[in-house]
């Protein structure tokens, strides 16, 4: 299967999720999500499940996890680390998304590139023609 620049900036925005203090899941579900949002042409947070609040007042316990632990949802699907699999990671095969795209996408990532200078040029070797 060819990579796609939607591949890419999925996983570009999993990188971004996982900076911003997302766990593993939700930072896979948070880049697949931005990717589908972006590809159909939306903006904004469309569509985020916030969790329920819950007790109010001394009840409450102080909330451990960042606010951006939420699941998107586009429609009536939630876009979760299950989907990121499924999408990215078993599309492309698992043996080279761990060993090849992700460590470059991360490699460029680190060295503080932009997705946008990054998108065409990592992708040529990766692509039939």
């Amino acid at each position: 299967m060819p990579i796609r620049r939607f591949d890419v900036f999925a996983e570009y925005e999993r990188l971004k999720g996982l900076k911003q203090g997302m766990d593993e899941p939700h930072a896979e579900g948070y880049g697949v999500w931005v990717a589908k949002v972006v590809a159909s042409g939306r903006r904004g947070r469309v569509g985020v499940t916030k969790p329920s609040p819950g007790p109010s007042g001394a009840e409450r316990e102080p909330k451990h996890e960042p606010e951006k632990q939420e699941w998107h949802m586009l429609g009536d699907e939630p876009q979760t680390a299950e989907t990121f699999q499924h999408d990215i990671v078993q599309r492309m095969g698992e043996r080279f998304y761990h060993t090849v795209f992700a460590p470059a996408i991360a490699e460029q990532f680190a060295q503080g590139r932009r997705y946008e200078q990054i998108r065409d040029s990592i992708r040529k070797g990766w692509t039939p023609t």
